[in-house]
């Protein structure tokens, strides 16, 4: 369960992703960490090169279909008014969702499927298929409860009469997506469990895909030639609604249609309910502590939105998220994918010392691969955000979009370790600690956007939501590195600080290289599209080539994970 800059699971044209199967993750990392004993031939590095290419492939053509989706959407709706009001209801299907089954369905659903499925594979298919029934019957309930309540639910976020009007008929077309993020998180996990993820992997492109088609439908309809929430018309707002829902459709239909193919059939099991919601009691002894942490994040998102909407800033915020998510989702998830069976697996099996190594070694991975990204965000994020958005938002939104990303960039590694932390605790069955931390992290961004909102008015309330965000990453990792070394004892973290020490080195080399030719290109070059592309090339080729030959020089050794999973032999 990941928490986004929200504090909570959000992310364009993103899907579950599924973990590698056991055995190949166990070779994956014995072939890829230059730390580990005993490695695999060649033709196991093969395998995984190939399955982690596979999952690679298929994570950087989603994020590039949605990032093309949010330049997209900000061409046709802009960040104005009609742009918070879409963008911020649009939210508001992931949040009710995971406040009511997420936690439930991600942290109970999965490992009670796992354990029926040592039971044997006609009691497995059985389970499995009770537990789809009840999950289905529950999301339908939840799902026309929630679109009922709709007018009530956008009142509590917007204000403005005419904003809220576009937004309540949005949200009767939008909220329908809670049944089929259900639907998919159930699938998913039942494709976890049967090994089976690269299909499920292309699920967000088919998301992307009928966005894009929604747009470009969107555009061809007759209306006004400047966009507001009393202006558009009915045409405009159907297809807007219904296009976007249909996305949430057909990633859900893609993941089904890749449970079918893995050979698993549906069938309705009609037993009495209590014997249905059996799954749902095996897993109550976690489920308390994983609804308080969906709890808890919803007032992190219902504080982050509420700001974000009094200032006009729900668009220039959730545009900058996904940005940031981007660097997380293609290098930070992979490696957390290849290291969750790891994880699980030692966990069961008492072997704590395996626990901590891998611990360790995916605190590494991510730091040689999170802190160069963050410099780069830091350094080009601006000029970045101003050439992709500039003429298709605002200039002085695309300009704070850019601002919001380089402030924030801080924030990444620290998120995705925090991650990595959660993972360790769930290994454990613990829902009770990732809560804890969660705590943490809400407390810490709520402190610092209510100080931020009272002191401070426009662009640097709307600016402080993502730096928010990035400080309490950073006391949630301070905090899950105390409890984990409270009950695990020393973690092993020396050879993370020396790695991350010289990780360091080479991304302040690299930064300074960056920093200089980012000077040299904008003072010598006026036309500013063609500075602003040339800074981004040069910036980035220069400040990469300086970073591989220091990293060679002061010896990263994790760098090789990279060629690894990008070989085929």
């Amino acid at each position: 369960m990941d928490v986004d800059r929200a504090g909570l699971v959000h992310d364009y044209g993103s899907f579950p992703t599924q973990p590698l199967p056991i055995q190949r993750a166990h070779r994956s990392i014995a072939a890829a960490d230059p730390k580990s004993a005993g490695g695999p031939g060649r033709s196991e590095s093969g395998e995984l090169a190939r399955a982690g290419r596979a999952l690679a492939v298929a994570g950087v053509v989603s994020r590039v279909t949605g990032f093309a989706r949010t330049l997209v959407l900000a061409a046709v709706l802009g960040t104005a008014a009609v742009g918070d009001a879409y963008n911020g209801v649009n939210t508001l299907p992931n949040m009710i969702y995971e406040l009511l089954l997420g936690g439930v369905l991600a942290g109970a659903v999965v490992p009670v499927l796992a354990r029926a499925r040592r039971h044997g594979r006609k009691h497995s298919r059985e389970f499995t298929q009770r537990v789809m029934v009840g999950a289905v019957l529950t999301l339908t309930v939840i799902t026309v409860l929630t679109v009922v309540c709709a007018p009530l639910i956008v009142r509590l976020f917007i204000a403005d009469t005419g904003q809220r009007r576009l937004a309540t008929g949005l949200a009767y077309l939008l909220l329908p997506q809670i049944f089929f993020y259900g639907v998919a998180v159930v699938v998913g996990a039942v494709l976890n469990v049967r090994d089976s993820f690269a299909s499920a992997a292309w699920a967000p492109v088919v998301n992307n895909a009928i966005v894009l088609a929604t747009c470009g439908v969107f555009t061809l309809l007759p209306g006004p030639v400047t966009l507001t929430p009393g202006t558009m018309t009915t045409a405009q707002v159907l297809t807007l609604g219904i296009g976007t829902t249909a996305g949430i459709v057909g990633q859900s239909a893609w993941v089904v249609a890749a449970l079918r193919h893995s050979g698993f059939r549906w069938s309705w099991r009609a037993r009495p309910l209590p014997y249905t919601l059996r799954p749902v009691r095996v897993g109550m002894p976690i489920l308390g502590w994983l609804l308080v942490y969906a709890a808890i994040s919803q007032v992190s998102v219902a504080v982050t939105m509420r700001v974000a909407f009094d200032h006009d800033g729900v668009s220039i915020n959730n545009y900058a998220e996904l940005l940031f998510q981007v660097p997380y989702g293609i290098l930070a998830a992979s490696v957390l994918t290849v290291l969750m069976p790891r994880i699980s697996r030692a966990a069961a099996g008492h072997d704590h010392r395996a626990v901590l190594a891998d611990l360790s070694r995916g605190a590494r991975y991510l730091f040689t691969a999170l802190i160069p990204i963050s410099m780069a965000m830091s350094l080009l994020g601006p000029t970045f955000a101003t050439l992709v958005f500039t003429g298709r938002v605002d200039p002085q939104a695309a300009r704070l979009i850019g601002i919001a990303i380089a402030c924030s960039a801080f924030g990444l590694a620290p998120f995705a370790l925090v991650m990595l932390q959660m993972r360790v605790f769930y290994a454990y069955h613990d829902t009770r600690t990732p809560t804890l931390i969660n705590l943490v992290m809400v407390l810490t961004k709520v402190a610092i956007v209510a100080l931020t909102a009272t002191l401070c008015t426009g662009p640097t309330v709307v600016v402080m939501l993502g730096v928010a965000s990035s400080f309490a990453y950073v006391t949630g990792a301070a905090t899950g590195h105390l409890l984990l070394r409270r009950r695990h004892g020393p973690l092993g973290f020396r050879i993370v600080a020396a790695s991350a020490h010289r990780v360091v080195w080479a991304t302040v080399a690299a930064g300074a290289t960056t920093l200089a030719t980012v000077f040299l290109t904008t003072t010598t070059i006026s036309a500013p599209t063609l500075a602003q592309i040339t800074t981004l090339t040069a910036g980035f080729v220069s400040g990469t080539v300086v970073f591989l030959l220091t990293a060679k020089a002061v010896g990263i050794p994790e760098l090789r994970v990279a060629r690894t999973l990008l070989t085929f032999s």
